[in-house]
């Protein structure tokens, strides 16, 4: 059985772009070396992109407007360095406009439901690595715990950060308090 791996918003403007920040770009090698593993062993690898329009931007005057980034069409929307070289041409991307992907949601589903219908799980188990902790990352882990509750969550600390170490810390407590595996803490 697959394991998959889902590397999350790894792009130009979460390492070093408009919500870049100190530390992100040392996630560029060992994740871009668990993606090359994943490739090896015949794994399954998947990505979420953050995407948003400028038209959208626009009809938020007046209310909360997040910073400018992840632009269609944009530099900052490109997945970064050398993990931006490892993304195949057939590869899953799940662009999202928020935290948490419901297209990755939905991809779960139905191998949840596929799997089931055989009498197995849909994965080995689902790593989840990238940025940014605190926000997309858990969002996306505990999605992926609530579609597919009988398959280990895996979260690799030492593939993922935040801007606020507090933030991060904290992030990592939870995501263990829903029973995700957090390795190299």
């Amino acid at each position: 059985m697959k394991r998959l791996l889902l590397v999350v918003d790894f792009q130009n403007d979460f390492v070093d772009g408009a919500l870049g920040f100190p530390g992100a770009a040392d996630l560029e090698l060992p994740i871009a070396e668990k993606i090359r593993g994943y490739r090896s062993a015949g794994d399954v690898v998947a990505f979420t992109r953050d995407a948003h329009c400028a038209d959208y931007l626009a009809t938020q005057e007046g209310k909360y407007l997040p910073v400018e980034h992840c632009l269609e069409g944009s530099a900052g929307l490109e997945f970064f360095g050398e993990v931006a070289a490892l993304v195949e041409e057939g590869d899953l991307v799940f662009e999202k406009p928020t935290f948490g992907s419901t297209k990755f949601a939905d991809f779960l589903a139905a191998r949840q439901e596929a799997a089931q219908e055989a009498g197995e799980a849909a994965f080995a188990s689902i790593e989840i690595v990238g940025l940014v902790s605190n926000l997309c990352v858990l969002a996306n882990a505990v999605i992926a715990k609530t579609v597919c509750p009988e398959v280990p969550i895996i979260l690799d600390a030492a593939c993922t950060d935040s801007y606020d170490a507090s933030l991060h810390e904290k992030s990592l407590d939870i995501m263990e308090g829903f029973q995700i595996q957090v390795i190299n803490r």
